[in-house]
């Protein structure tokens, strides 16, 4: 007998709707629809566990198929089914979930039931502009029924043909939404969303080249792994199985540095893999690239404000049946079990690290140049983390010696205290570039850190703020004698009248598009005549705000530096007597070739004033 009906609504089921209108893409329905087939699948296995199925389950695959001609797609399970009181209460009452129930009754034996909130088969409805159900009970004697409706409230539901147990879902595409049946869009979908299901879903035949031509194989395609990596135990596998993984997560990719296995129970359920990959300074490249999966069913690569920030730079897997499906970020992002969650990454995350520093540092200093911008970051964004992180943390030198924060304060203590009995920490971010004044601090029996990272002005900062009685001082930001000063200097002996006199001499031959401010310094016969310098506060806080965050009105500031002229060297005591302006040029010019500071037509001019002086 053929009913028709109208599907029920009623006011308790409009938040879960408004929940599933918050997808936001269509393309989701088959990832919905599919996982209702692997549901039902599931919960025969949990009813031939009971004992309530006698015999065999037979062949359980899932089948996805498509017709581009009929604008239709089909999904086929051998599951569970439905009778026809099931499909009035299930399918036309919006929002009564079956799974709920079903856990309820079979929960010892039905732990993979992914639906929780019965929403998922209405999405078919974003592309479909007609949905059938073919469905047959596996309750024996059961009729099987068919379910039809058009996206209105109204539906038919009637008796009909179906030999095995289990449910056919058709969707007839609206024309807009027709290129969902084309086979190569399917497959794109079916990757990007089931490839790690517990079900084998099968789309279509294998092909071959034979022959100079592609033929058909008479064997079903399955597109997933039914047994996933995340899922094994970590005793059961080796290194080559983890970096076999990776590789088909990210088939471009180099292999990662070393990974984390992700096995927990209580309080919540979490799997997954996560993996150190090679970030150098990619700070913006590598993020999401995490998969979050719930009971295997692929959620989203976006895990921003679902796990903290700076383990949005790892890759992997992350599987939780306590992080919800079908709801807004923002619901994530305020769950309990999703906060829990990423407390414990972030503390196996740092456990793993701290394993490393102490069983096998060498491995951790060969890897430390592509580690160092993740642990950086962390430290920078989680004040948890960066307690734990000084435990393993490395810093690397000039000499490329890597040493532990509390062997590289031993380290420089004897040398490195300044007269106002703080330790400075010297540092330069680029050895070439600052190569001379590296070599200058380095003579005065000081050594300096390599700080080369995108985020070295924030770490600095967060450093001096965490330490007590520490300056960090970049190696140019002054003159030697004054990068660590250990009493006060002397002054050049010079009236205030020649100082100023000097100084417009130099003032007026240094380029105008930059502002210079003109020092004089006794810093010994044996240093450069002329230093250009950059002062640590001013330069550091640019590079915070071009980075982004704090005193963003340093951004717009001009650079300046400060040229500092060597009083006590030769020259400078020549160009006092003489006031020779091409000698003030050219030792004005060395200074600013040596900082990348002279091009075009001033280096060109440079360059004919040295072959003339030659």
């Amino acid at each position: 007998m053929k009913n028709k009906g109208t599907i029920g609504v009623t006011t308790q089921d409009i938040f879960p709707i408004i929940k599933k209108f918050l997808y936001s893409d269509h393309e989701i329905f088959l990832r919905e629809l599919i996982s209702n087939a692997v549901d039902a699948t599931q919960k025969v296995k949990a009813l031939a566990a009971k004992g309530d199925i006698q015999g065999e389950l037979g062949d359980l695959t899932i089948r996805v198929s498509a017709d581009p001609a009929k604008k239709t797609i089909t999904v086929s399970d051998k599951g569970i089914g439905m009778t026809d009181d099931e499909v009035d209460k299930y399918i036309n009452q919006i929002a009564f979930s079956s799974a709920g129930e079903f856990l309820e009754k079979y929960k010892d034996q039905a732990n993979n039931i992914i639906g929780h909130f019965g929403l998922g088969f209405y999405s078919s409805f974003m592309v479909a502009k007609k949905v059938e159900i073919i469905t047959k009970s596996w309750q024996e004697g059961a009729q099987a029924v068919k379910w039809t409706c058009k996206g209105t409230p109204e539906y038919t539901l009637e008796p009909t043909d179906k030999e095995d147990r289990g449910t056919d879902i058709v969707l007839h595409l609206y024309a807009e939404h027709e290129s969902y049946a084309q086979e190569s869009q399917i497959e794109t979908l079916l990757h990007k969303y089931c490839s790690f299901l517990p079900v084998e879903i099968a789309f279509g035949k294998e092909k071959e080249w034979k022959d100079g031509k592609e033929v058909v194989l008479d064997k079903d395609k399955i597109i997933n792994d039914v047994n996933p990596l995340w899922t094994r135990m970590p005793t059961d596998l080796k290194e080559e199985d983890y970096k076999a993984f990776y590789s088909k997560l990210y088939p471009m990719a180099e292999d990662p540095l070393f990974w984390i296995h992700l096995n927990v129970d209580y309080p919540f359920k979490l799997t997954g893999v996560l993996y150190f990959p090679k970030i150098k300074d990619k700070l913006e490249v590598t993020r999401n690239k995490i998969q979050l999966y719930c009971n295997q069913v692929f959620v989203t690569d976006n895990v921003e404000h679902i796990v903290p920030d700076f383990l949005t730079l790892l890759h992997g897997v992350i599987d939780s049946p306590d992080i919800p499906l079908n709801v807004s970020r923002s619901y994530l992002q305020s769950d309990s079990n999703v906060k829990k969650i990423s407390n414990h990454i972030t503390r196996k995350v740092a456990d793993r690290l701290e394993e490393i520093f102490k069983t096998d540092r060498p491995s951790l200093e060969e890897k430390w140049d592509n580690l160092k911008l993740f642990i950086e970051y962390g430290m920078l964004t989680e004040e948890k983390f960066y307690d734990r992180a000084l435990k393993f943390s490395l810093l690397k030198n000039t000499d490329g010696k890597y040493l532990s924060y509390d062997e590289y304060q031993t380290l420089i203590e004897p040398a490195q205290k300044d007269k106002d009995n703080k330790l400075v920490y010297l540092y330069a971010t680029n050895t070439q570039e600052q190569y001379a004044y590296i070599s200058a601090a380095k003579a005065k029996g000081y050594d300096v850190l390599l700080l080369d990272s995108p985020l070295c002005a924030h770490f600095v900062n967060l450093l001096e703020s965490k330490m007590k009685d520490v300056r960090f001082v970049r190696v140019d930001s002054d003159t030697p004698e004054r990068l660590i000063p250990k009493e006060d200097l002397s002054k050049p002996d010079m009236s205030e009248e020649e100082e100023k006199e000097l100084q417009e001499a130099f003032r007026e031959v240094l380029p105008k598009d930059v502002t210079f401010t003109v020092n004089f310094e006794n810093m010994g016969p044996q240093q450069n005549p002329v230093m250009i310098t950059q002062g640590e506060w001013m330069r550091r806080y640019r590079e915070m705000s071009a980075l982004g965050g704090g005193m963003n009105f340093m951004g717009s500031m001009p650079e300046s530096y400060s040229l500092v002229v060597n009083f006590e060297h030769p020259i400078i005591q020549k160009i006092r007597e003489s006031k020779d302006k091409n000698l003030i040029n050219q030792v004005c010019d060395l200074a600013l070739l040596a900082n990348n500071l002279l091009k075009g037509e001033p280096l060109n001019t440079f360059i004919k004033r040295s072959v003339d002086l030659l």
